[in-house]
């Protein structure tokens, strides 16, 4: 068993403690660099639960990795992220897209998330006094369990993102049902494209120059704000294991590279990450090319199930497009709101305080953006209310 640092040993035991129970579970926590080689084989490992990537986007965050044991095999685990809150008022521990499970499958896959949310609601928000909040995955089922139980249990509805949906392809069809699952429109844009003379090249890291740079002039030409967590990607394209390294895909129309995307690609779940493309993608329709090739070269080298395109921020553009690419055999569902839990009244009241200045500074951010550039004005039209 390792720590991180001076006050971890005290977490460690207090959430041995809790993890025990109907489920039988155990929890240790371990470095950050234990913690990625752990769950570099979990099915529900993700970008937003890797050690290297939260280090690098939150880097005044502490990060605390649990893993949970069941007779002693490793069946899930948890990155948690501890926010101060200013003037030492307390604290936020922040889950996101965890707790994650070894196995998806598990006939007992339930119980165990069960387990790892007590475990973390009695150190957490019993034992330190903390609020506890935890951002469930956007689910492929068309209710969300996850945010169900954790309703159940006492959480209560927090943040919610304007515009929540997740796109999400699903991987396993073979050529002509996938294609024939696109939907009619999007087919026929991949049709002619493949009609243009464009090629697909699956890259390594020594190509990472040319993705910047067409990335950069992109972000350029758009005049976009980008606030993404950008910055981290040459330290994911690095890291250890390799098995979490996210892939480089590019497009070249002739002697000239017009499209590239990164793309997660660990667990079950692949991510899209990052796209670029320059002023000659969009009449040779380099992108439907490199996403259609994407889909195929993920279901023949990685073990995902699905493909998550992520969301659009508001514009009807990408909206009509990922919506497309999903078809008729993927799925479209929300991320949930946040699920906040305390077991004082003063900790829930000033960690809801946090989140609502944290989203009246996006909301105004927003706004600037619109106000400095019309093009990065959302035009997709927002759904009412989501879950409850």
């Amino acid at each position: 068993m390792s720590v991180i640092a001076d006050h971890l040993p005290n977490a460690i035991e207090a959430g041995s403690r809790a993890a025990s129970g109907a489920t039988g579970l155990t929890s240790e926590l371990v470095s950050g660099q234990a913690w990625d080689a752990t769950v570099s084989a979990f099915d529900e490992v993700c970008q937003e639960q890797l050690y290297a990537f939260a280090v690098t986007r939150w880097p005044g965050v502490v990060q605390e990795p649990i893993i949970f044991r069941q007779d002693g095999e490793i069946v899930g685990g948890v990155l948690v992220m501890i926010q101060r809150l200013p003037l030492n008022l307390g604290a936020i521990a922040v889950s996101k897209w965890g707790p994650i499970l070894r196995k998806s499958d598990r006939h007992d896959a339930g119980a165990i998330y069960a387990g790892m949310i007590d475990a973390l609601i009695a150190d957490y928000a019993d034992r330190r006094g903390m609020m506890l909040s935890v951002l469930a995955h956007a689910s492929v089922e068309p209710r969300n369990a996850r945010y169900r139980y954790l309703i159940d249990r006492g959480f209560r509805r927090g943040s919610q993102l304007l515009f929540p949906d997740r796109y999400i392809v699903n991987l396993r069809l073979d050529d002509a049902a996938q294609r024939k699952s696109l939907h009619q429109k999007w087919r026929y844009h991949l049709n002619k494209s493949e009609k243009a003379g464009l090629s697909f090249e699956h890259a390594d890291f020594s190509r990472m120059g040319e993705f910047h740079a067409l990335y950069g002039a992109m972000t350029t030409r758009k005049q976009f704000s980008d606030h993404s967590a950008y910055d981290s990607v040459d330290r994911l394209m690095t890291m250890e294991p390799a098995e979490l390294r996210p892939e480089l895909f590019f497009v070249r129309h002739e002697d000239e590279v017009v499209a590239g995307a990164v793309i997660f690609k660990a667990g079950e779940r692949a991510v899209y990450l990052y796209g670029a493309t320059n002023d000659k993608a969009l009449p040779l329709r380099a992108g439907y090319f490199m996403h259609w090739h994407i889909i195929r070269w993920l279901r023949d080298n990685t073990r995902a199930r699905w493909y998550d395109l992520g969301g659009t921020d508001g514009y009807q553009g990408l909206h009509q497009f990922k919506k497309g690419m999903v078809g008729d055999a993927g799925v479209i569902e929300p991320v949930p709101p946040v699920a906040n839990y305390a077991s004082n009244p003063v900790a829930f009241a000033m960690g809801v305080g946090a989140f609502a200045a944290r989203d009246a500074y996006q909301h105004a951010r927003r706004h600037f953006d619109a106000w400095r550039n019309p093009k990065a004005r959302p035009d997709q039209e927002r759904k009412p209310g989501g879950e409850d």
